[in-house]
């Protein structure tokens, strides 16, 4: 099994389109997949059409209350099951400082399901928290949405200095250009250093109004839009992250 945790400081970077994407991508391939979203908004629980059957399960999941395999839904999709939020996700912080050894417990959660699932992706809520630094001890990899802005890059420069204060793996991180404009000089200007650097995943995901009406069809992209540029460019994208983290 592998864990891919999306995950910016920033908010409104295109990351739970991502997981969403990509998780349908990966479950169509034939890939067993769980999404579990720790994001008190829910936005990856409502793209799958998930609602909350147990009530305040992820705090009890954090807290170690609730086996993850139980609170388990089916979707619509086959091969793909998500892990519903609720707003007591937002105690994650607590729950965790006041264990010893909060990174292996958190690490024991997801590992407790390896048996059931070939791929876990895990939709984290923006900012650096307990939490996060749970993530990033638990999760295989990292997967970084940036738009190529000066404000999101600055998010992902803090994330890297973050890493290296903590002496957390830096290795681990792998990033990805979204909601890339190409009417924006700046974007194709600040995509074209960091591709000289080699430091983000070639493929991107554009800024294309198909990626919103996810929330209108509640429902990943491939599924409703599958000829779109933006349903190609998930597809290219999800090959790049499955020949890397994945095979």
């Amino acid at each position: 099994m592998v864990s891919l945790a999306f995950y910016n400081l920033k908010g409104g970077v295109g990351k739970t389109a991502a997981a969403i994407n990509l998780a349908y991508l990966a479950a169509k391939e034939g890939f067993k997949t769980l999404v579990w979203d720790l994001d008190p908004q829910g936005s990856a629980s409502f793209y799958l059409g998930a609602g909350n059957d147990i009530k305040n399960a992820s705090k009890k999941i954090i807290g170690q209350e609730l086996d993850l395999a139980d609170a388990v839904q089916d979707t619509a999709h086959e091969n793909l099951w998500v892990v519903p939020a609720d707003l007591s996700a937002r105690q994650a912080d607590v729950l965790l400082h006041e264990r010893k050894q909060f990174k292996k417990n958190f690490a024991q959660i997801i590992a407790a399901v390896k048996k059931d699932y070939d791929l876990v992706i895990l939709d984290c809520p923006p900012g650096i928290s307990v939490l996060h630094d749970a993530l990033f001890y638990a999760a295989d990899w990292i997967l970084v949405p940036n738009i190529p802005t000066t404000l999101s890059i600055r998010s992902y420069e803090s994330v890297l200095e973050y890493f290296a204060e903590n002496d957390l793996d830096k290795s681990k991180l792998k990033c990805f250009f979204s909601m890339v404009d190409h009417r924006k000089n700046l974007h194709h200007e600040v995509m074209h250093t960091f591709y000289k650097d080699k430091v983000f995943f070639k493929n991107y995901i554009p800024y294309l109004s198909d990626v919103e009406k996810m929330g209108v069809n509640e429902a990943p992209l491939e599924s409703f839009a599958a000829s779109s540029y933006a349903a190609q460019c998930y597809r290219e994208l999800w090959k790049e992250i499955r020949k890397s983290c994945i095979q």
